[in-house]
């Protein structure tokens, strides 16, 4: 679903894949206080919701991505 165009919305500092049945995957910048850094915040939500949330280094974002690409060449998705 996700390989139409339509479904993928990016802005500066957001990006947001509708899934299905209400579902986004979202991908933002956000920033702490407590340790004054920035991250990237991968979650699912629903209904401005988020249901589930992994932060990621940003230095790793490009290598998650690679990583991604080839994880769906090699299984063909």
């Amino acid at each position: 679903m996700a390989d139409k165009e339509d479904n993928i919305e990016v802005g500066e500092g957001y990006a947001e894949i509708k899934m299905g049945a209400g579902w986004y995957l979202t991908v933002s910048l956000a920033s702490s206080e407590r340790y004054e850094n920035e991250y990237i915040e991968i979650a699912k939500e629903r209904g401005g919701q988020k249901k589930g949330r992994f932060n990621l280094n940003p230095k790793y974002a490009r290598s998650l991505g690679e990583a991604l690409i080839q994880f769906a060449d090699k299984n063909e998705l």
